[in-house]
């Protein structure tokens, strides 16, 4: 594809740049629960109405506020994220990360695949980072109240977006361009210049999907999931396992560079390639 290089950074969210779940910060504590009662909820409800897990937990954030009448609006959750904490590092990694890419002549561009909630990532010290984020969502009615899941994202279709990005249709309406057969020269990112980054089981359908079409997976961990996250590699689910500390020097900057400088190179090996083919061709 012409223009310049384009990588992707695909991130989940929750435990992968914050460091728990999102709904725990301020969402959960405000209902006065304990995020564990929250979740044990959500959960038990789902399985006894055999409910997608997601679905499951928006449809208990909405029960629970309207049994407490506390008010449920997208801007009361934006103001949720305000609460996030994130790993050491994350709060300037995209600006570092813009940086050695610009050096390199390559666009890199920072996404997000969560089945946590949009809202709460908008009002996120990070939200203006990304170029797109795919969460799970709430459409409003004209009260301003949530009405209707808008979008729920689920462990395993979560590749679907993997394959938007891919093509360069980020607009989660746009079905048909999504299914129309595209070439691969013509695809906006290549899964060659992706790189997925998540924290455990729930990321594995799009870390298979990496390693088969020649991206790369990284999966972080925090002492309490380090022991899955080993066996994600030993499994060969992942390429590369590190902690979750996103600062300047550490492992994890240190491997995503040197990925985005091989991703850099293969791509002007392959533009070379193409270039000596089409004179070759008009000869």
């Amino acid at each position: 594809m012409e223009g310049p290089t384009i990588v992707a950074l695909l991130y989940d969210f929750d435990k992968t740049l914050c460091t728990q779940d999102m709904q725990n910060y301020a969402f959960i504590p405000s209902l006065g629960m304990a995020p564990g009662d929250f979740w044990g909820e959500a959960n038990r409800f789902g399985w006894r109405e055999h409910m997608d897990g997601i679905l499951a937990y928006m449809y208990t954030m909405v029960r629970k506020c309207r049994e407490l009448d506390i008010p449920l609006t997208r801007d009361s959750l934006r103001r949720c994220g305000r609460s996030i904490s994130f790993f050491p590092g994350v709060l300037d990694w995209f600006s570092r990360i813009d940086r050695f890419g610009t050096l390199l002549g390559v666009q890199v561009e920072h996404y997000v695949i969560s089945s946590g909630l949009r809202e709460i990532i908008d009002g996120s010290a990070i939200a203006g980072n990304f170029r797109e984020i795919y969460a799970s969502e709430f459409y409003y009615d004209e009260t301003g109240r949530p009405a209707w899941p808008k979008l729920a994202v689920n462990f395993t279709n979560k590749t679907q977006f993997v394959y938007r990005i891919n093509k360069g249709v980020l607009d989660v309406a746009d079905d048909r361009t999504l299914n129309a057969s595209m070439p691969d020269d013509s695809k906006r990112v290549p899964f060659t210049n992706m790189i997925y980054l998540g924290d455990g089981l729930s990321d594995v359908p799009c870390m298979k999907m990496m390693r088969a079409y020649g991206g790369q997976a990284i999966a972080v961990y925090q002492a309490v999931n380090r022991k899955g996250v080993e066996q994600l590699l030993e499994q060969g689910r992942v390429d590369f396992i590190y902690p979750a500390d996103y600062r300047e020097g550490t492992e994890l900057e240190i491997t995503v560079k040197n990925i985005i400088r091989k991703m850099a190179v293969s791509q002007q090996l392959a533009d070379e390639n193409a270039s000596q083919l089409r004179r070759i061709r008009r000869q």
